[in-house]
């Protein structure tokens, strides 16, 4: 990809000002047009845009940049030369936060059909088979997503690196809910870490250690282009302990809207790329970690690397944005709250969808008082995917049963003819009739 070209610096126009009235007057006109900044445009893009009458594209610029200087703040993240990152406040960036305060910390206007305490389980455990899949495949894994689930639902071992990735992205996500109340510490990130990267380093030892100082990282795109050095090795224990400080909100003097402070703790990670691998996986855990921490509950319903894996350009210029210009973090702050509330879009028609499909199932199951939540899922997703298989162990993983419960759940639907049992080796799988719609009606 390209890298974004380095912007003008806010001191030069400051100069050139001081030493110059034609400068002065320039810089006036600029201050004067107050031209609009909603798009939060970084110089790469602007100076191909047609600029307000009167200005040129530094100028347009310069009053843009002074514009969110107003509203500058320092964070305790740092660079490698000890220059900070800051983070501004244009007028988006607070009513994101305030739409995701109201529906990922309140709760969905969503049916109790869907919320409610029986089948939330099931929807919890869909989302974080998404996020496994997504958050692996953003980092090269390859698999279908039927595969990943039929992994995930089973219990089998992995046969690849790719299927191993996946196993551990879901592992972690199920991890870090058991944190949700504890603050995140060195060592806590070390074992996400070790759980992400399980069996999948060249080296097995890498996995839960920081990286050395005789182990060279950079980030580099698929043409091997190098887009980032991060900080020498030596810098990352205090590093990583600020980062910690920062995400459990222990820098008193540096208030930042807890959505904005989960964000940035990911851009932190990610930044410093404390590992020799399995740095994207774990900052993005690490950013649901503290969404978890600080009750936005329904973030962990949310698949954020479902979108970012749409457009995988977008969330790396996002970090480059931010890293050329002036270490300002709104760009990927930015970026990564229009990912959020496209996740909270996605959750809601997801939601609907399924509010439709229990509907149907239930319009269809009069005698509902025979079948309990869990078969009615199970009809619903079979009337859907009419050639799926079921076996007693995915149905436990599904709906966090134990095992008894799951072969009872199945066994009778086969009594009812709503299944049909087969064996294969010594493990029993129910199929969907090719007639279950029928056979639904004629119970109704």
């Amino acid at each position: 990809m390209k890298i974004p070209t380095t912007p003008p610096p806010l001191r030069e126009f400051f100069e050139e000002a001081a030493h110059s009235g034609v400068a002065r007057a320039r810089t006036l006109r600029a201050l004067e047009a107050r031209p609009e900044d909603s798009r939060y445009l970084h110089w790469d893009k602007l100076r191909f845009l047609t600029p307000p009458d009167g200005l040129d594209h530094r100028d347009w610029w310069f009053a843009l940049k002074l514009a969110r200087s107003l509203t500058r703040q320092e964070l305790p993240m740092v660079d490698a030369q000890g220059s900070p990152f800051h983070l501004t406040r244009p007028d988006g960036l607070l009513e994101m936060c305030s739409r995701i305060d109201r529906e990922a910390a309140g709760s969905l206007e969503a049916s109790e059909i869907v919320t409610g305490e029986e089948s939330r389980d099931r929807y919890l455990v869909n989302s974080l088979i998404e996020e496994a899949i997504t958050s692996s495949q953003l980092e090269g894994a390859v698999t279908t997503a039927r595969v990943a689930r039929e992994l995930i639902r089973s219990g089998r071992r992995a046969r690849t690196e790719s299927e191993q990735m996946i196993l551990n992205n879901f592992e972690a996500m199920e991890h870090i809910r058991g944190l949700a109340d504890q603050p995140l510490s060195p060592d806590g990130l070390l074992e996400v870490h070790r759980i992400v990267t399980h069996e999948t380093l060249p080296d097995p030892g890498a996995a839960g250690r920081f990286r050395r100082s005789d182990e060279e990282v950079a980030v580099r795109d698929r043409e091997g282009q190098e887009l980032h050095v991060p900080p020498p090795a030596d810098q990352l224990p205090d590093r990583v302990a600020a980062m910690c400080s920062f995400a459990n909100g222990e820098t008193p003097d540096t208030y930042v809207h807890p959505v904005v402070r989960a964000v940035l703790v990911h851009f932190w990670l990610a930044h410093d790329h404390p590992f020799v691998d399995g740095n994207g996986r774990t900052a993005r855990a690490l950013f649901y970690w503290v969404m978890l921490r600080e009750r936005y509950w329904i973030g962990q319903y949310l698949s954020i690397s479902s979108i970012l894996k749409r457009a995988p350009v977008q969330y790396a210029r996002a970090y480059l944005y931010s890293e050329t210009d002036e270490n300002d973090a709104t760009y990927f702050v930015l970026y990564h709250l229009r990912v959020l509330c496209r996740a909270l879009d996605e959750l809601r028609r997801y939601l609907e969808r399924k509010m439709d499909e229990v509907r149907r199932v239930q319009a269809l199951l009069r005698r509902a008082e025979v079948l309990n939540h869990r078969q009615v899922a199970l009809l619903g997703h079979a009337l859907r995917h009419p050639d799926s298989d079921y076996v007693i162990e995915g149905h436990r993983r599904s709906h966090r049963v134990v095992y008894e419960t799951a072969r009872a759940d199945l066994l009778h639907l086969s009594e009812l003819g709503l299944l049909e049992k087969r064996k294969v080796g010594k493990k029993l799988v129910f199929s969907p009739p090719t007639d279950l719609e029928g056979r639904l009606r004629e119970q109704a």
